[in-house]
């Protein structure tokens, strides 16, 4: 900046603080976004809980309990669900994403859910299912259903022999973890103890149990879409913070150089007056 005459300092003073102010905007709206988020991550941890629960008593009624959603199979054709952002300027959150998918098979399926996701894989060789879910922040808890049903319906009828789910877990505001999670095949806990029957479940148990997996997967989807937009405005909100104190630094900076420039032009005005005053004397 050396050499900067003074109106050209103030230009670049003026156009610092509109950045700052956008970048201040910005962190308080994703500061805003971030608690109604982590509300509905908190939320939805009871109802998975409960349906998980659920799923197990259910498996457990009889010793004859099966499932196709419990076998595991012999196979090479996963189907990732991958949650992205549906904007940059969050730091590392979409990248750390993107670079979870490394090592995916070549015969992998995706479903992907974000902006960002969406035009990823487009450029990728991996077969998107459907590219409907483009708007992360717009998805509902309708949305997360018929996703889960669409995954589900595809691994009974054998178009792929297992389901992932790559989002981004929150942890905290300064911490935030990119996770990959095996939704199918269903893996329960095995109980102790003799397996109790009295409970009856009509029409079977096995028919009951697969009409709750859906509605398990929807809940898990759409907590893991909780959880990924919580980190996607965590990460904003800390990126814009940053800006923000950049931005304080360059404009203290450059009122440093004005108030350098200034007076320097005024010494210099100074001296051509003493020096003419001394010429005509």
């Amino acid at each position: 900046m050396a050499g900067l005459s003074t109106k050209a300092i103030k230009n670049r003073i003026k156009s610092m603080n509109s950045t700052r102010q956008i970048t201040k905007a910005m962190e308080l709206v994703a500061a805003s976004k971030l608690r109604g988020a982590q509300q509905k991550a908190v939320a939805v941890k009871e109802y998975f809980t409960t349906f998980y629960q659920a799923m197990q008593d259910i498996a457990s009624s009889s010793s004859s309990f099966q499932s196709k959603f419990l076998c595991p199979t012999e196979g090479k054709k996963p189907l990732y669900i991958v949650i992205a952002g549906d904007r940059g300027l969050a730091g590392g959150y979409n990248s750390n994403v993107f670079r979870m998918t490394i090592g995916m098979p070549q015969e992998a399926k995706v479903i992907p859910v974000g902006k960002r996701s969406v035009e990823f894989f487009k450029k990728r060789r991996f077969e998107i299912v459907t590219d409907d879910y483009t708007e992360a922040a717009a998805l509902t808890t309708a949305d997360c259903y018929s996703l889960a049903d669409l995954a589900a319906q595809g691994f009974l009828e054998g178009s792929y022999d297992s389901l992932y789910i790559i989002y981004t877990n929150f942890v905290n505001l300064l911490s935030q973890q990119t996770e990959r999670l095996q939704l199918l095949p269903l893996t329960l806990e095995e109980k102790e103890g003799p397996v109790s029957e009295k409970v009856l479940y009509e029409p079977d148990a096995e028919t009951v149990f697969n009409r709750i997996v859906p509605e398990y997967l929807g809940g898990l989807i759409f907590g893991a879409l909780s959880k990924s937009i919580a980190s996607e405005q965590a990460a904003r909100r800390q990126a814009m913070n940053s800006a923000t104190k950049n931005a304080d630094e360059i404009i203290a900076e450059l009122d440093l150089q004005y108030n350098r420039a200034r007076q320097g032009a005024i010494t210099q005005e100074i001296t051509e007056i003493v020096a003419g005053s001394n010429a005509q004397s």
